[in-house]
């Protein structure tokens, strides 16, 4: 891939909603991908290429996040100005180059970390049937296709950049008291099932919190996470990651979280807990080499599950975590096998599932 396959992106479109995206908070890869696709540069631009025809995939450079920033009517729950604002831009760069009608979008991407993602691909008939869909929100129970569409990660980078507290060396299994760690809000169905089950139970060995973190900076105050200052808050959740073994990562009203990228940075094995959901980068990394994936059904059983593996067996996973820690990565510049060469690489993937005749 790195040799041979080239990417053209339209020019056509201004930012805010077009050649733009946020580069921090959990939509962070949408305009972090963006960014660097469109800041590669002769001579070492690599996949990148000004030549259309020379191109073998070509990229939609469009920010659902902005979509929904500039054009959604808050609590209107109307996506149609979304689908609207997709639909157009196919039809300009339909009607101003040969290669979308060529394929009927077929060799053409879009990439989205929003929720509505999916939804709005439905803007255009042919990039919803077609179009290679680069989503966080891979849910095959919603119309994700693992065949054709990419499955990305969720990150969140609070500031644009990785938590310090996940920069340095993760602790080993002696370090790690906690078999299992979880802390979040009842977002969705399966994160109030565990919170049911699991809220408060066993805070010695397998810790499950509402907002309501306990404080490990020292400062004194045990009055809840909320009352804590922000960076403060996130001190103690990547303190307890790094003190688990395990880390839950349940679906939240849509199937990815970004605590799957985070519990790997921790060196905390990741939990899947969630029904539909397509892992990133499956066609290359063995998710079963480091992570756990754990049907929603059988959250009653969480617990006895994962005390059901043995030491040796979490060593592996711990080893698997830290292999694959480089490609759920953002560099900035962009390096050779991190998180937005994988990106690439998985959409490189379905496009040679593609033959198109001239």
């Amino acid at each position: 891939m790195e040799r041979r396959f080239k990417v053209y992106v339209y020019a056509e479109g201004e930012p805010p909603i077009l050649h733009a995206g946020p580069c921090k908070n959990i939509y962070t890869i949408e305009g972090r991908f963006i960014e660097q696709l469109e800041l590669l540069a002769p001579p070492a631009a690599g996949v990148r290429t000004w030549d259309p025809d020379r191109a073998h995939a070509f990229f939609l450079p469009f920010s659902v996040v902005q979509m929904v920033h500039f054009a959604y009517r808050p609590l209107s729950y109307d996506r149609a100005p979304l689908l609207s604002l997709v639909r157009d831009y196919v039809r300009v760069v339909a009607s101003r180059h040969p290669f979308w009608n060529r394929s009927a979008g077929a060799d053409h991407f879009m990439l989205s970390c929003h929720d509505w993602g999916p939804d709005a691909s439905k803007g255009d008939p042919e990039l919803y049937a077609n179009g290679i869909r680069a989503l966080c929100n891979a849910n095959t129970s919603e119309g994700f296709r693992p065949g054709k569409d990419v499955s990305i990660p969720e990150i969140n980078l609070y500031d644009g950049d990785t938590p310090r507290q996940l920069l340095g060396p993760s602790p080993g299994m002696s370090a790690r008291p906690y078999l299992a760690f979880f802390a979040g809000g009842r977002h969705g169905h399966v994160r109030d099932l565990l919170l049911r089950h699991w809220k408060g139970r066993d805070p010695a060995t397998f810790p499950v919190y509402e907002y309501d973190l306990p404080s490990t900076t020292g400062n004194g105050n045990s009055s809840g996470s909320h009352n804590r200052r922000g960076r403060d808050r996130q001190s103690d959740y990547f303190a307890y990651m790094h003190r688990s073994r395990f880390c839950l990562c349940p679906s939240g009203h849509e199937v990815a979280s970004p605590r799957v990228v985070e519990a790997i940075h921790a060196g905390c094995v990741p939990v899947l807990v969630s029904d539909g959901y397509a892992p990133p980068f499956a066609d290359v990394l063995r998710w079963e080499s480091f992570s756990m994936s754990v049907p929603v059904a059988d959250i009653p059983r969480l617990k006895e599950v994962l005390e059901g593996i043995p030491t040796a067996e979490v060593e592996r996973l711990r080893d698997g975590v830290r292999l694959v820690n480089r490609h759920f990565t953002l560099r900035q510049p962009p390096e050779r096998l991190d998180m937005f060469h994988m990106i690439l690489h998985s959409v490189w993937l379905r496009r040679l599932n593609f033959r198109l005749d001239h």
